[in-house]
């Protein structure tokens, strides 16, 4: 389909001037600073968006389609664009006088590079916001882009079939496939996973985050075929197996920490990423808000899911401040290099993950 996504361009990030002119962000001093620190650390991205792994976390195996139910989805999935832009350095938070007393969820965004980013549904979010005549908080973005606005004059800035375009997208990449299904009176397009590797990555990354040991993963259901032998990426655990959020890779002190998965199709070299560990707590952050963390924990049992949840919430506290709460245990300095390129994307982070929080309260 000619509106799905188009496959990305991974380069070396550059920043388009005022004038037209395009200029290398690693010429800044803060940059060249931080390659003589950590020379290994790049801003290559991952082949799937925050977008699209939440999707997958949403998305029925078999079935190939989201619970009908889940009504706040699709706002999550706008501040995952707003985030996904934030790490590749198209947006930031525009800088005042008055922009230390506001709230963090009400700071105004500003385009800082208009450059296509290969990625459809985040280049038309992006030009939306360069149009914009006016400047918006972040939170206003969240509700433009979705459609949650009584404004009927706003009503243009809307990104339609966001679910239904991210989903064909991930049949391009090859992760899903489409097919036809009955609803009694309705014919409609699903699209059940293809190649399982994907939804497993995810999954794995998660459970890292989790502070969940790797073994309490299932395999999805499309991962093999009826009668033969489960064979996950990291291990399956029997139904309702009881674990303790300590197990993880971060021991009993719970600790975040980036423990890289082997022989990864979709993250290759993820603990070369410079905001590695930081994408782990956005993708907690948008599964927990957009109703779809338990999804993958089912199996696991109800006091295991519960302490999953408040460890997923306490991430959504630390990381949803600015500056972040780095008083708390789940604070580590490898989310934040200190350098102001860097702090510029973590703020914007940090204000969708706010909002984010606020809104799960408030549901």
């Amino acid at each position: 389909m000619a509106e799905g996504l188009s496959r990305r361009r991974v380069g070396t990030p550059r920043e388009t001037g005022e004038n037209g002119t395009t200029q290398n962000s690693e010429s800044s001093p803060s940059l060249h600073r931080m390659q003589s620190s950590d020379e290994t650390k790049t801003d290559k991205v991952p082949l799937l968006t925050l977008m699209e792994e939440t999707l997958l976390l949403g998305l029925k195996d078999q079935e190939g389609y989201l619970s009908f139910w889940n009504d706040s989805l699709s706002y999550v999935l706008r501040g995952c664009m707003l985030m996904e832009l934030a790490f590749r350095r198209r947006i930031r938070i525009s800088k005042d006088a008055f922009t230390g007393m506001t709230a963090v969820g009400e700071r105004e965004l500003e385009v800082i590079s208009a450059r296509p980013t290969g990625e459809v549904l985040l280049d038309e979010a992006l030009k939306a916001i360069k149009a914009s005549e006016t400047r918006r908080s972040v939170a206003s973005w969240m509700d433009l882009l979705s459609g949650e606005t009584w404004n009927i004059a706003k009503a243009g800035y809307q990104l339609k079939q966001v679910r239904e375009r991210l989903a064909k997208g991930l049949v391009d990449k090859g992760i899903l496939r489409t097919e036809k299904r009955n609803f009694l009176f309705f014919d409609m397009a699903t699209h059940p996973i293809q190649d399982p590797r994907a939804k497993d990555e995810v999954i794995l990354r998660l459970l890292d985050t989790l502070n969940l040991p790797r073994t309490a993963a299932t395999p999805t259901r499309a991962a093999r075929t009826p009668g033969s032998a489960p064979s996950p990426a990291g291990g399956v655990s029997s139904a309702f197996t009881r674990f303790t959020v300590g197990q993880g890779i971060g021991g009993q002190a719970g600790r975040l920490k980036l423990a890289p998965l082997t022989n990864s199709r979709f993250y290759k070299n993820e603990e070369h990423s410079r905001f590695a560990l930081l994408r782990r707590v956005c993708l907690v952050a948008a599964a927990c808000a957009g109703s779809v963390l338990e999804n993958p924990l089912t199996h696991l049992d109800m006091e295991t899911r519960d302490r999953a949840v408040t460890r997923a919430e306490d991430l959504m506290d630390v990381y949803g401040r600015w500056p972040f709460k780095r008083e708390s245990p789940l604070f580590t300095s490898e989310v934040d290099s200190g350098e102001a390129g860097d702090l510029m994307v973590e703020e914007v982070v940090a204000s969708v993950i706010y909002v984010l929080r606020k809104m799960d309260k408030l549901l």
